[in-house]
């Protein structure tokens, strides 16, 4: 593919991230952006490349459109190139608000996360670090989980003392024995939920405090992340479903997927619009008490008869009390008016004088 580096939209260890222009005379969608590094930096950027790869195509997950080398300013780099987020990160929409986002927005958001990570886990990978820097937000409305550069295979055993992720959204599991499989991405997702309501990390963790020292107080103190006061409580269940110390008790993404907390708003609606229908009907229903089941449609107490002593043969008018039929209380029987309807003659049925359309 021929292209342009554009302006820069991003930068860090790795290296930059530009939008690129395609040449003259190329087509011009869909929009990517390119992230880039030298040779020697580039072993995260190829994983990132190598785990897109495998796990194929997912709407949460941000797509990779190939990767190429280039020589540019006396420097071999490395290239590779992805959709391109128009409306930034998940970080940037909570700096620029403060936090708190709304609920509703907040269980979208969380929705699209959960579907990405049950892909991502079905197919046998670990993130390894989710937080709303690497979340990133689409005109379409579209949420997508993006940098796969610390991804990794679940089970895959790691060197020891080695730190994945960042320190404010990592397990307790990765402190203790360097655990990295599926629940560690729960847990962050946990911390990133927090800051989401707070704008705020889920540690209370000051500039220029001690890395060191938080790792202990994650790894080894009973103390969990605060949960915001001012959550409901289907809210407040959902967080402390993810952390949890254990990771064989904490729950997995498709648990969350069900948990009421991911109703979405027209569901909401609707469940509340039955809830209160059966509500109604059970304060406005009258149901009459009948000392045993009518055996037929005449049974009902509004056709209660007196019968003739007359033989079957000569069918007689019956009585009917409180009869709102007709203008008459006296009406034929059942046996006469099926007598009367029956005949020989075949039904007109082209005569539509009298027909009541019945919807």
């Amino acid at each position: 593919m021929e292209w342009v580096r554009g302006d820069a939209i991003g930068h860090g260890s790795f290296g930059t991230v530009n939008l690129v222009v395609p040449r003259e005379g190329f087509p011009s969608s869909p929009l990517m952006a390119v992230k880039s590094c030298d040779i020697i930096h580039s072993v995260s950027l190829k994983n990132e490349k190598e785990v897109l790869e495998k796990l194929g195509f997912c709407p949460q997950i941000i797509r990779c459109f190939g990767d190429d080398y280039t020589v540019e300013n006396g420097e071999k780099l490395y290239n590779m190139f992805l959709e391109y987020s128009n409306r930034g990160s998940l970080a940037d929409q909570v700096k620029k608000i403060g936090g708190n986002i709304l609920e509703s927005d907040v269980r979208r958001y969380v929705r699209s996360i959960l579907k990405g990570l049950s892909f991502v886990h079905a197919r046998g990978f670990v993130h390894c670090d989710i937080k709303l820097q690497n979340i990133l937000l689409f005109g379409n409305g579209d949420v997508k989980i993006a940098d796969f550069g610390l991804a990794k295979r679940n089970g895959v055993e790691k060197q020891k003392m080695e730190i994945r992720g960042t320190p404010l959204n990592i397990a307790p599991e990765s402190v203790n024995g360097c655990g990295y499989d599926s629940p560690v991405d729960i847990w962050a997702l946990g911390c990133a939920i927090v800051e989401m309501f707070t704008g705020k990390p889920a540690w209370n963790f000051k500039p220029g405090t001690n890395v060191a020292a938080l790792l202990i107080q994650i790894g080894t103190s009973n103390e969990l992340p605060g949960i915001p006061e001012d959550l409901s409580d289907e809210g407040k269940d959902f967080i402390g479903k993810c952390f949890v110390k254990d990771p064989k008790k904490r729950w997995t993404a498709e648990m969350l997927l069900d948990h009421p907390f991911m109703t979405d708003d027209e569901e909401r609606i609707a469940m509340d619009l039955i809830q209160e229908e059966e509500e109604s009907t059970s304060q406005n229903c009258y149901f009459e008490e009948f000392s045993e089941s009518p055996r037929c449609h005449f049974d009902f107490p509004g056709w209660v008869s007196t019968q003739s002593t007359a033989s079957p043969s000569s069918p007689q008018p019956i009585l009917l009390e409180n009869s709102s039929i007709g203008s008459s209380s006296h009406v034929a029987s059942p046996w006469d008016r099926i007598h009367r309807l029956a005949c020989d003659e075949a039904p007109n049925w082209s005569d539509s004088e009298g027909w009541i359309t019945v919807k």
